[in-house]
């Protein structure tokens, strides 16, 4: 009988979930011991003593190391370091992983899912740095499999994307492996312990630390699960790597070398061939071959694997490269696999066409042009969704992005989802992938530093392995602010084997790590091939600007900023007096409020690290072989919120947390979209009490000259000064009417735009980002609600109580107002404004079809609605 070929299948629904271990649990499964963690007087944590860091296991502690270490042995490339899987199964006899155990009271959910998202908030406590939301714990998810006797014979894999963190799985009672690393996929082997075509009962515990992470980390199975089905014989896991060695307008050489495993008892012979297509929009094959090859033949032996290669001739190839002057084209590479001449597996690999040049003098340059750098970093959190992975929430972000000028992407600090990836492939973003933000020394108590030893190579070898296809991708980063840049020699030794892993893996990209402390002459630049420095471009305070040493001391790499500016402000926030520098830490009384804990919206305030767009424009344009910057950052993000840690959220994305742009966005869009049209006024107008008191106000476009004009009187005209990057009238007395702005550019009319004082709130204005949604519990409409005054305008500092109220075949996700101290917990369906806006995130039940209706009301206020078709 035909065995059926691989299946990969997506294992999201009817899963339970509960926090906590099993009461009267008789032994402590933990990975390992950890280090104690101590609280001082003031509530903080700091690090134990070296007598309580050396905390010993309890007698009764079973510790799981020993088998989640073997997991892991296909990423080592010594034999000789894998680990060999001692005997017997702990934890066999828990209550949780047995088959007949009743789960029926436990949360019954769909994936993904993150445990903490839902609050409520810990408003006390040490906890901004994490994002005031309980991630820590220990979680378990059970699910049934459904696993038919007609698959006897084939291999079962259970792969995961991402669960945070410390993962350990069991099958029908019996101990398969796990993951510490919350951010890497992993895979394990199923088929020794599945019950074909009986029940089959999985489990898996999940034990995430406190003070693991200087960010919201989310936690549980916040990424896709997938149970993978194939013949004995397949494509090993993360098996297949395209490159193109040789391109050019007429033609593109298509390298492509297969890894194929036989998990059989005897040895076959083996061959495969591979297709090429054209990817479409939805990178999708479509349409016939481009071009067919062989990749050979071998005997594989039972238990083993074989690489086969070979290459092939792509005619006119459709490059991949960033718009707006190029295209994102895609291939897909479609392998098929054959055992004694019958076909045992076929494998896609999508990927794309593109010569990339990295160098000291060029700068960045994709398909012989050179493409400035106008990135940003992100971290993974999706604002209200918390860690578990969207697409739909993803890719909005990548729009507003795109819409603002941006062009690269720094995954920090670690692997992103997959199909973040994807996205950037099918839109064009280029990328840095990062896989640590710590190695041996630690940044905070329960960090990776605790396994690096152990799982550095496996983890980097991993992140490699499946992200190496994307044409996104321009370089590998190793690492972000790593304590080994104050270990001279000794922390570079660590990266020179760091790098030596990606150079196996692959030889094609370059790689970096980023720098905020090491300086030219010290050991760790030398081992990398690009110069990534976070904030030392544009100096840090006390530290004179770094781009010149630093192009002095590397002439050949390229160098960039990896992380630029972390300006702080909270949207529509307005505070005076306004300073009349361009860049300067935020102060009492000098850009911040500490008391409602927001920081100014003129964009002139940042970290104590960092500085403005402003002087970080200046100083790359005096540089300028300088390849471009990533700023700190694209989007607000869940804890670290410099300077407020009484906060939830962080002030320095340029976007707020519910998607919101500041007034930054437009002064980047200014410089990264030189050719758009259009004037940016802030602050807005409506400021009843400060009738004859001074109000800056400051203006953003890419014109070379701007006059301002209050109640129709002029405030002067500028022309635009050297290494200026804003229009700012300084002693602007405030009275109530119109502010306009009108611009030119080259002697020639450029934009003008008008801002109104408002009348009081009364109506809610609703709009989605799109009318249909398809019904399927994934994807999201996100609803955005104005607080307008009578003539439809936007009431600048209104915060009216909005009750959301969804009818038809959806719900209420989440909501959320950009407000970086709201401890309103995220599922609520009552949101105040934050200066004039709130959003909404609303899905179709999975299988529904029809209308959806998303109302808003708010008490004296005319209400609001907006319509979606779930299809």
């Amino acid at each position: 009988m035909a065995i059926a070929q691989r299946e990969r299948i997506r294992i999201s629904e009817d899963w339970r979930f509960i926090k906590g271990d099993p009461a009267g649990l008789t032994a402590d499964l933990r990975y390992d011991v950890r280090p104690s963690v101590e609280k001082s007087a003031d509530g903080r944590v700091a690090d134990a003593p070296p007598e309580a860091a050396a905390a010993i296991a309890t007698a009764d502690a079973q510790v799981l190391k020993p088998w989640i270490l073997p997991t892991g042995n296909g990423f080592i490339a010594d034999p000789a370091r894998r680990h060999i899987r001692p005997a017997g199964d702990p934890g066999g006899d828990v209550s949780f992983v047995q088959q007949g155990f009743d789960d029926s009271k436990w949360q019954r959910l769909t994936l993904p899912h993150d445990w903490a998202i839902a609050g409520p908030f810990l408003e006390t406590g040490p906890y901004g740095g994490m994002g005031r939301l309980p991630s820590w714990g220990i979680g378990w998810y059970r699910k049934a499999l459904a696993i038919p006797a007609s698959d006897r014979g084939r291999s079962i894999f259970l792969d995961v994307d991402g669960a945070m963190s410390y993962a350990t799985v069991w099958l029908n009672g019996r101990l398969v492996g796990g993951w510490p690393y919350g951010y890497n996929g992993w895979r394990l082997d199923l088929t020794p312990y599945v019950s074909f075509g009986g029940p089959n009962q999985l489990a898996i515990r999940l034990d995430n630390p406190p003070e693991s992470a200087r960010w919201y980390p989310g936690g549980g199975l916040y990424r896709d699960v997938w149970l993978v089905k194939t013949d004995r014989v397949h494509v090993a896991h993360w098996g297949g790597i395209v490159t193109t060695p040789q391109v050019s307008k007429a033609s593109a050489t298509v390298a492509h070398r297969l890894t194929v495993a036989n998990d059989g008892a005897a040895a076959l012979p083996v061959s495969a061939t591979t297709e090429v297509y054209l990817a479409g929009a939805d990178g999708r094959r479509t349409g016939r071959p481009v071009t067919r090859f062989a990749l050979g033949s071998a005997t594989i032996a039972a238990g083993g694997t074989v690489v086969l290669n070979g290459d092939g001739s792509i005619a006119d190839p459709h490059l991949w490269g960033p718009p707006p002057t190029q295209r994102p084209n895609l291939y897909v590479a479609v392998s098929t696999v054959r055992a004694r001449g019958r076909v045992v597996d076929t494998y896609e690999i999508p990927f794309g066409i593109r010569t990339i040049v990295m160098n000291g003098r060029e700068g960045l340059v994709v398909n012989g042009e050179k493409v400035k750098i106008q990135g940003v970093n992100n971290h993974h959190d999706l604002g209200a969704l918390g860690a578990a992975f969207n697409v739909r929430a993803a890719e909005r972000q990548l729009e507003i992005l795109r819409e603002m000028g941006v062009n690269a992407l720094r995954m920090s600090h670690n692997p992103p989802a997959p199909e973040l990836l994807d996205l950037a492939d099918r839109m064009g973003f280029v990328v840095i992938d990062e896989v640590f933000d710590s190695w041996e020394r630690k940044k905070t108590p329960l960090d990776f530093h605790l396994i690096f030893k152990d799982w550095g190579e496996q983890d980097l070898r991993a992140m490699l392995r499946r992200d190496r296809n994307h044409p996104s991708i321009l370089m590998w980063s190793i690492g972000n602010e790593v304590g080994e840049q104050y270990t001279g020699e000794e922390g570079a030794k660590v990266a020179r084997r760091l790098v030596a892993i990606v150079r196996e893996e692959d030889p094609t990209r370059q790689t970096t790590t980023s720098m905020n402390y090491a300086r030219p002459e010290m050991p760790l630049p030398t081992t990398i091939d690009a110069i990534g420095i976070n904030y030392q471009g544009a100096g840090v305070r006390s530290l004179p600007p770094q781009y010149r040493p630093f192009a002095e001391k590397f002439p050949d790499k390229i160098l960039f900023e990896s992380e630029s500016a972390s300006t702080l402000s909270s949207r529509g926030e307005y505070l005076f007096p306004v300073s009349g520098s361009i860049s300067g830490p935020v102060r009492p009384g000098s850009g911040g409020d500490p008391i409602r804990q927001q920081v100014s919206a003129y964009e002139i305030h940042a970290a104590d690290f960092g500085s403005s767009p402003d002087r970080e424009f200046a100083a790359m344009d005096q540089n300028p072989t300088v390849a471009g910057e990533f700023v700190w950052t694209g989007f607000d993000y869940l804890g670290e919120p410099t300077p407020y840690y009484g906060a939830r959220s962080s002030y320095s994305g340029i976007v707020d947390l519910a998607g919101f742009p500041k007034d930054r966005f437009w002064l980047y869009q200014s410089r990264w979209r030189p050719d758009l049209k259009f004037a940016h006024i802030l602050p807005h107008w409506s400021w009843p009490g400060r009738e004859g008191q001074v109000t800056p106000v400051h203006v953003f476009t890419s014109a070379d000259e701007a006059e301002l004009f209050i109640n129709g009187k002029s405030q002067g005209k500028q022309k635009r000064a050297p290494f200026t990057y804003r229009f700012r009238w300084d002693y602007v007395v405030y009275e109530p009417g119109e502010v306009k702005v009108v611009t030119w550019k080259e002697g020639q009319p450029w934009a003008t735009q008008t801002v109104t004082t408002t009348g009081a709130a009364a109506a809610l204005s609703v709009s989605a980002d799109r009318t249909r949604i398809a019904g399927d519990g994934r994807d999201l409409a996100f609803v955005t609600v104005r607080v307008q005054d009578a003539k439809g305008r936007t009431a600048p500092t209104a915060s009216n109580a909005i009750r959301f109220i969804v009818s038809g075949p959806g719900e209420l996700v989440a909501t959320d107002n950009g407000d970086p101290t709201s401890f309103i917990p995220f599922p609520s369906a009552t949101r105040p404004a934050f200066n004039g806006l709130a959003l909404a995130i609303v899905r179709a039940r999975p299988g529904a079809k029809g209308t959806i209706t998303v109302r808003a009301e708010a008490d004296g206020l005319a209400a609001g609605m907006a319509t979606l078709t779930a299809r």
